[in-house]
C-alpha cells in the first residue's frame, strides 16, 4: 500500500472486537503505513490488542482519542494531522469506532481532506448502537413491542426533543454512561411509565462486556459505584426479550460477563487465534466460520490464484468438447475458469450435453450447482486420488479432459487413469502463485508468538508457508512454531507438513474445510 500519493481511509472499527470488522477494514488494517485511533477503539491494551495485530509492526500508531474528563487531541489538530500524513504519500488509516458516519464527527476531516485535495474514502462499519442490543440479546425491533427505534448522543441531552422521543418505542443512548441519571429524570419527567425496561451495556463486544438490567425506577440504582462508559443504554419493553432469548434456564445474575463464553460450547474456539493460510480470494468462508467458533483469525494468504501463462490449451479443448467422455474438476478453482473461458468462446453449459462431469470435493460440486449443473459422479473421500479406485465406469477407450493447475497438479490421478487405458488431455486452467511478502499482520503474530494454530488446506499452502516466512528473515521455521497447532486438511497435506515442518498435530477426518474446522474445535477441546 505504499506510493507517491497518500490517502487517508476513514475506517468504522466496529464495537471492538475483532470479528466485527468488515473484510474492507481488515485489509486496509493490514496494509497501514499510519493508523489513527479513536480512544474507543480496541487498542487500549497496547501492544497486546487483538486488532494492532491486523497492523504491520512497521505501521506508526497515533492515539488521537476522545475521552470524556480526560485530556483530548483538539479536531482542529487531527485534521491537520491527517492533511499532512496524505501530502506526504502516507497510506493512513483513520479508525473510529462503530460507523465513522453515526456521531463519528466525520464531516470536519472529511471538509479538510476535501479543501487539501487530499485522496480518501470512508469504509462503513458496524455501530454499537446496532452491535451492543444484539450482543447482550436484545433485539431492536419487534413485531409487537418494537416496530421503530431511534438513536441518540447522550452529549448535549438539552438538544434533545423528549417529547418526541417519549413517543419512540425503542430508544438506544449512545455515550450515556455518566448521564444515566439524568437520562432517566428527563424520560420521567416527559411522561415515559416508570415500568419501561431499561438495559446498560458496558465495553459491547470486548471480554470485559457487562449488561445491567432494570427499570427507570432502579436502574441507577443497580448500576451505583460502577463505571459506565463506555456504555449503550437502551430503553424499551424489547429490554424484556432477553431472558427469553439468551435462553439462560437458571436465573441470570444483572452483571453478565462475557468471558464466561470460554465455557460455552457454541464458543469453542474461543481465546485461541488462528492463523489461515488459503488464498486471499478463498478464505472468507473459512474464516467466517472459525470466528463464529470464538477464534480470532489472522488471514495469511500463502497462495496467490491467477490465469494459467497461456489459454490457449484450455480455449482449444473447449472449442472440440463433442470428442470428450469426462470432464474432471478437482477445485472451485478449476470450475471458475472453466466456465469463464467457455463463456469468453461465446458458448455455455449446453456445449456439454454429450459430457459426463467428475469433481472431487463438497466444494466444487457445490460451485458445479450454482451453474445449475450435477456432477455425474463425486468421490467418496473428497481427494483427487481416490477418485480413480471408485469411478462408476471403465475408463478404457475413454477421452478425459482434466483443466487443473499449471504446476503442481495431481500426477497420481492422471498417472492411474492413463494406466487403466484412458486418454487424458491436461490444460492449464489457472495458476496458483507464492505471494510476494508474508503478510504483516501474520508476520509481527507469528514473532510475537500469538499464534495458537495455522491451518493448510493444501500441500501448496505448506511450501509456500515456509519460503514466506523464510523470506521474512526468519532464522529457522521451526522455532516460531514451538507449541503451534498445525492442522491440515488431509493426508496429502500432511505428508508434505511432516517432510517440511516435521509433524502434524490435527488431520481433518473428513478431508473437507468443515473436516478441518471440526479437527481445530475437537483440539481446543480436547
Amino acid at each position: 500500500m505504499t506510493g507517491a500519493r497518500g490517502k487517508v481511509y476513514l475506517v468504522g472499527g466496529g464495537p471492538g472486537d475483532v470479528a466485527c470488522l468488515t473484510v474492507r477494514a481488515q485489509q486496509l488494517l493490514a496494509r497501514a503505513e499510519v493508523l489513527v485511533h479513536d480512544a474507543l477503539a480496541d487498542v487500549g491494551a497496547l501492544p497486546e490488542s487483538p486488532l494492532l495485530q491486523l497492523v504491520p509492526a512497521s505501521a506508526e500508531v497515533l492515539d488521537v482519542g476522545k475521552r470524556g474528563g480526560q485530556p483530548s487531541t483538539p479536531q482542529s489538530e487531527i485534521n491537520r494531522l491527517l492533511v499532512g500524513l496524505c501530502k506526504a504519500g502516507k497510506q493512513v488509516v483513520r479508525l473510529k469506532s462503530g460507523d465513522p458516519f453515526i456521531f463519528g464527527r466525520c464531516a470536519s476531516e472529511l471538509q479538510a481532506l476535501i479543501e487539501a485535495n487530499c485522496d480518501f474514502e470512508v469504509v462503513p462499519g458496524i455501530s454499537s448502537a446496532l452491535a451492543a442490543p444484539m450482543l447482550a440479546g436484545i433485539p431492536l425491533t419487534d413485531p409487537v413491542l418494537s416496530r421503530c427505534f431511534a438513536v441518540a448522543s447522550a452529549h448535549d441531552l438539552d438538544a434533545l426533543d423528549w417529547d418526541t422521543l417519549v413517543r419512540i418505542e425503542t430508544l438506544v443512548f449512545l455515550m450515556g454512561g455518566r448521564s444515566l441519571s439524568e437520562i432517566v429524570r428527563m424520560l420521567h419527567r416527559h411522561g415515559l411509565p416508570p415500568d419501561s425496561k431499561v438495559a446498560v451495556i458496558r465495553w459491547a463486544s470486548h471480554p470485559e462486556q457487562q449488561v445491567w438490567t432494570g427499570t427507570l425506577v432502579d436502574i441507577v440504582q443497580k448500576t451505583a459505584g460502577q463505571s459506565l462508559s463506555p456504555a449503550v443504554i437502551v430503553i424499551g419493553q424489547v429490554v424484556g426479550l432477553r431472558d427469553f432469548l439468551m435462553q439462560e434456564k437458571e436465573p441470570q445474575p444483572q452483571i453478565q460477563n462475557p468471558k464466561s463464553k470460554m465455557h460455552n460450547p457454541q464458543q469453542p474456539l474461543s481465546g485461541k487465534t488462528i492463523l489461515v493460510t488459503r488464498s486471499a480470494g478463498q478464505s472468507g468462508e473459512f474464516s467466517q466460520r472459525l470466528q463464529t467458533a470464538g477464534a480470532a483469525v489472522i488471514e495469511m494468504p500463502a497462495i496467490e490464484i491467477g490465469p494459467p501463462s497461456s489459454w490457449e490449451p484450455l480455449d482449444g479443448a473447449i472449442a472440440r468438447l463433442q470428442e470428450f467422455d469426462w470432464l474432471i474438476l478437482t477445485s472451485t478453482n478449476g470450475v471458475d475458469y472453466f466456465f469463464e473461458r467457455l463463456a469468453a468462446g461465446g458458448r455455455d453449459a449446453r456445449a456439454l450435453g454429450g459430457v459426463k462431469i467428475a469433481v472431487v470435493g463438497e466444494k466444487t460440486a457445490a460451485s458445479l450447482q450454482q451453474r445449475c449443473l450435477q456432477p455425474d459422479f463425486i468421490p467418496p473421500n473428497f481427494v483427487a486420488d481416490a477418485l480413480v479406485a471408485n469411478f462408476p465406469e471403465s475408463v478404457a477407450g475413454k477421452k478425459i479432459l482434466f483443466p487443473r493447475v499449471e504446476t503442481g497438479g495431481r500426477e497420481v490421478l492422471v498417472k492411474e487413469l492413463t494406466g487403466q487405458g484412458a486418454e487424458v488431455v491436461e490444460v492449464p486452467a489457472y495458476e496458483s502463485r507464492c505471494p510476494e511478502a508474508i503478510a504483516p499482520a501474520a508476520w509481527d503474530a507469528l514473532q510475537r508468538r500469538k499464534v495458537d494454530a495455522i491451518t493448510f488446506a493444501s500441500s501448496k499452502t505448506v511450501k509456500n508457508f515456509c519460503l514466506l516466512v523464510e523470506g521474512a528473515g526468519a532464522h529457522g521455521v521451526a522455532p516460531l512454531l514451538e507449541g503451534v497447532c498445525l492442522a491440515t486438511i488431509g493426508p496429502q497435506t500432511s505428508k508434505t507438513c511432516r517432510e517440511l515442518l516435521g509433524r502434524v498435530d490435527v488431520e481433518a477426518r473428513e478431508y473437507t474445510l468443515e473436516g478441518l474446522l471440526q479437527g481445530i474445535v475437537e483440539w481446543a477441546t480436547a
